[in-house]
């Protein structure tokens, strides 16, 4: 009987990924500083997350931050997770966008919770230049400045419908 000897410094093992690379756990707000989802989004996005969640707190809507940034290998994760649940890359597309053309990596997007907190956004995000953009993720919002003066621009059907999103 031969014994097989391998080196485990020799192997590629893959890393988990975890809240340093943006992944976030039940509950987080937009006042988590110390969550990299959070701390490493945008300032001005940030900002307008911030009040946001200030007045709709006076309405009784807890806004929680769902995803924020992430970083690119947790980006390419998420794409090829949902790669295997929609059968192929080109049906992912419509709901996760390839790392180098994510507005998550850059910081600039944020999804939001619970339905509540959605539908309030939804209704009084332009107030802060928070607009939805793509028509199927009623939780996914990026910021908008000229939309406090002018409403929120139209929204895509999906992220493969995004011209920012094409190669």
């Amino acid at each position: 009987m031969a014994l097989l000897v391998v080196s485990t410094t020799s192997l590629s093992l893959p890393t988990a990924l975890g809240e340093t690379d943006g992944a976030v756990s039940a509950g987080v707000k937009a006042f988590d500083d110390d969550i990299p989802a959070v701390a490493n989004l945008d300032p001005d996005l940030l900002r307008a997350l911030r009040q946001a969640a200030r007045d709709a707190a006076k309405d009784g809507i807890e806004i929680v931050v769902n995803s924020g940034w992430r970083s690119q290998a947790y980006q390419k994760q998420l794409l090829r997770d949902a790669a295997a649940k929609y059968g192929s890359k080109k049906a992912a597309a419509r709901w996760v966008a390839n790392s180098d053309k994510s507005s998550h990596v850059s910081g600039d997007a944020v999804d939001v919770g619970p339905s509540r907190a959605t539908a309030w956004l939804s209704k009084h995000g332009a107030v802060y230049g928070l607009c939805r953009i793509y028509r199927n993720e009623p939780w996914h919002y990026e910021l908008r400045p000229k939309a406090i003066h002018d409403g929120c621009p139209s929204m895509h059907a999906d992220p493969a419908h995004d011209p920012r999103m094409q190669q």
